[in-house]
């Protein structure tokens, strides 16, 4: 294991996969001469190259349709978003091309590719730069949606994700990128796709947390620790395919639930979490599922209302005491 952040983690996947296959080629904007708006991609033009490192113009719609024509004559691309807000103007060519090509061809084209980029809330940015887009891509089939929560993760997803036959939307949090964690220098270090992890293990409560909620989940749990409550803590890793199992069985257990979601909460993940708990384990609930999520509105640029609007350890902390009927 090697301690790395989480930019590194994600560089690591792509370099030692680009080793391994030189099919497989990364671009968007600023991604090479930059060495990545974010430095994910730090180094990667000196040591591949131009061919396979490659700049982009600000022409999202333009380079997402090229990344899948690469993927439909033998290529495995790998397409930056330089933040998932920018994805919505190529929008088109994810959910009705990548998402569909394979369907509508009777399974005669494949598209082996990977958007990535930076998702969900990152401080001031305000309204057009906060946006969580899973429950937007995970809403299409055809996609698969993949949100880790800490380096090791991101690593084996990412890998899994370039070697996947299918669209990959890999969403990274902004705020995550320098974060620190162990992770596995194994170069087949594979993590399946659709796997979600027990955190950390517990019988008074399941709290579900993907990415950055992750965390917010278990602080929430060392918060009810303290008054002596053992929560579980489930990170599903995949958006879609959804673990749903895991989290049935751990609910199966605890009979309470209560989900931290960074969207926006009408039509969100954790309102088809909500659903399919309710749908395969009602008799196991002794309390109504309870959700924290980021307020329904544009995200704000003020800082107190910033973090008002995102969802928080002590509401999560309140929503655990209710549906334990403790308060």
């Amino acid at each position: 294991m090697a301690e790395m952040q989480f930019r590194e983690a994600l560089r690591a996947a792509m370099v030692e996969e680009m080793e391994r296959d030189d099919t497989i080629f990364l671009m968007g904007e600023e991604v090479a001469e930059y060495d990545g708006a974010y430095k994910v991609s730090e180094g990667m033009l000196a040591q591949f190259g131009a061919k396979r490192v490659i700049d982009t113009p600000i022409s999202e719609n333009g380079f997402a349709g090229l990344g899948i024509g690469a993927a439909l004559n033998g290529l495995r691309p790998i397409v930056e978003f330089m933040t998932w807000n920018f994805s919505f103007v190529a929008i088109d060519q994810l959910i009705n091309n990548a998402a569909k090509i394979r369907y509508m061809s009777g399974g005669q084209f494949k598209v082996p590719i990977v958007f990535r980029g930076p998702n969900g809330a990152a401080g001031q940015l305000a309204a057009t730069h906060n946006t969580s887009t899973e429950s937007i891509y995970a809403t299409f089939p055809g996609l698969k949606v993949v949100a880790p929560s800490n380096p090791d993760d991101a690593k084996g997803l990412l890998k899994s994700a370039i070697r996947d036959d299918d669209p990959v939307i890999f969403l990274e949090s902004e705020v995550m990128f320098g974060w620190k964690g162990d992770v596995s220098e194994e170069k087949n270090y594979l993590i399946p796709i659709g796997k979600a992890r027990i955190a950390r293990q517990g019988d008074a409560v399941t709290i579900v947390g993907h990415s950055k909620s992750y965390w917010v989940a278990m602080k929430t749990a060392e918060m009810l620790a303290e008054d002596g409550i053992e929560a579980e803590v489930i990170d599903p890793r995949t958006i879609r395919p959804l673990d749903i199992d895991t989290i049935l069985e751990s609910i199966r257990k605890t009979n309470r639930c209560v989900i931290i979601d960074e969207s926006n909460p009408f039509a969100s993940i954790s309102s088809e979490m909500t659903y399919q708990i309710q749908e395969r384990a009602f008799d196991y609930l002794d309390a109504p599922i309870m959700r924290i999520t980021a307020k329904d509105t544009p995200a704000p640029y003020a800082k107190n209302l910033m973090e008002y609007y995102m969802p928080s350890a002590q509401d999560a902390y309140d929503a655990c005491r209710k549906v334990m009927y403790v308060d």
